[in-house]
């Protein structure tokens, strides 16, 4: 079936470059030092195409490989860990999320999901990967201030959750059109 080749051809080749666009922006946040948190919220952003075009199973498959060369070639291992283990998959998630009713329960999820995962990555990197500079800095902190910076960690993915909506909304109604013509 030759059409069918040429469909898989097209889905592989964007999933190839919104995977190097991903990686690309998680360096950008890393050369840049202010972009822990921001470059893998935009690089997981670059799965709503994917996601939308080709469903769940290529915007996961496009999430798993910006994960592997993000751990791989990201030399701030917190950055790449932040979009492997915390946010890279949440657009995919959040479509599973988005069937919970009520609201406050569907809310409760979504920020549990994001807690279990900042913590598990937090705790990673201290155990495994034994970053001193991380180490040093949550010693310095004391016990009060990481749960204030969770709490604005959680400020900050609500804001992300809303953001993700919108933007997925746009794609549906602006962007999808000037991509479909490309596929």
């Amino acid at each position: 079936m030759p059409g069918d080749y040429g469909r898989q051809s097209r889905r592989v080749a964007l999933c190839g470059v919104l995977c190097a666009l991903s990686v690309v922006l998680l360096l950008v946040g890393n050369v840049l030092q202010i972009g822990t948190y921001a470059a893998p919220m935009l690089a997981s952003l670059l799965l709503i195409p994917a996601g939308e075009e080709y469903g769940p199973r290529a915007a996961l498959l496009l999430y798993l490989a910006t994960s592997v060369l993000g751990v791989l070639l990201v030399p701030d291992k917190e950055l790449a860990l932040f979009y492997a283990l915390v946010l890279g998959y949440y657009p995919v998630l959040r479509g599973a999320l988005a069937r919970i009713r009520p609201a406050p329960l569907r809310w409760a999820a979504k920020l549990a999901c994001f807690n279990a995962a900042a913590l598990a990555m937090y705790a990673l990197l201290l155990a495994v990967f034994a970053a001193p500079a991380l180490r040093a800095e949550f010693s310095a902190m004391g016990r009060g201030i990481p749960a204030a910076l969770l709490g604005l960690g959680n400020a900050a993915f609500l804001l992300y959750d809303l953001a993700l909506s919108r933007l997925t909304r746009l794609y549906r109604a602006r962007l999808r059109r000037h991509l479909r013509r490309f596929l």
